[in-house]
């Protein structure tokens, strides 16, 4: 079964399908529990982000302290860092899909992102695979000067420094909220920056399936959430979506070499 899958991803068509199937999973329409039209879809899913993660905020510090740790297993153990990273990203990812994907909302009622579940979820199964098979190793390497300047977008994912006030989205640079910030560890668009970056730093030794198809979904949902760049009242949030935009796709063009 292995070399099966290994010989499909070298051929020239697996990767365009792959993409093609994440793509049509995330045009999966949500589930509502009141009506709305097709091209409401997009204020559907804001709504439900609006209030998905709202029951878990004070979970924020658990997945900051845990990643800061997983750091320090980064430079003073490498040798068993890389299972443990990707194992965590898996369940990191399967605990989004269910977190994000269910809210009640006041305009829609209950509401189930079903592309984001389905997504999010399989991202996670995936990532789980690869601890459970070993395909990922750390080794010291030397860091690119590009690969520095990205280090403070994936800060940027991990601070999540902005707040809520009606329906505006504004900067809140509070220093407490790089340990607090319920975005980081609870939403895929805050949470896969900074795992993106450090599979950027170990690139060489990352099972490239993975890597590849998490790089594609978050360029996919960076580029979905570039609508907030035209409402005045979001346009923080959308530069808040920058560090998945850009370290996507820069994992992305990583992943050709």
């Amino acid at each position: 079964m292995i070399k099966i899958c290994s010989k499909l991803t070298n051929k020239k068509w697996f990767f365009p399908a792959i993409y093609l199937l994440f793509l049509l999973i995330s045009f999966i329409p949500p589930i509502t529990e009141k009506g709305f039209a097709l091209q409401d879809t997009q204020d559907v899913i804001i709504n439900l982000l609006m209030v998905a993660i709202t029951p878990y905020e004070n979970w924020g510090i658990i997945f900051h302290i845990l990643t800061l740790l997983i750091l320090l297993l980064l430079i003073t153990r490498p040798g068993i860092a890389g299972r443990l990273i990707a194992g965590y990203m898996g369940a990191n990812l399967i605990l989004i899909s269910l977190a994000q994907s269910f809210g009640q909302t006041e305009k829609y009622g209950l509401v189930i992102h079903t592309g984001g579940l389905i997504a999010f979820f399989a991202l996670g199964v995936i990532w789980l695979w690869v601890a459970i098979r070993g395909k990922i190793e750390v080794s010291p390497k030397k860091i690119t000067w590009h690969q520095y300047l990205l280090l403070p977008l994936a800060l940027l994912a991990f601070w999540s420094p902005y707040q809520v006030i009606g329906t505006v989205v504004s900067p809140n640079f509070d220093p407490l909220l790089l340990l607090t910030s319920p975005d980081y560890g609870l939403t895929f668009c805050f949470t896969t920056p900074l795992f993106l970056y450090l599979l950027i730093l170990i690139y060489r030794n990352v099972d490239k399936f993975a890597f590849r198809v998490t790089a594609f979904n978050g360029l996919l949902y960076a580029l979905f959430n570039f609508s907030h760049w035209f409402n005045p009242d979001t346009r923080w949030m959308g530069v808040l979506h920058l560090p998945l935009l850009i370290i996507s796709l820069y994992a992305l063009i990583q992943s050709k070499t």
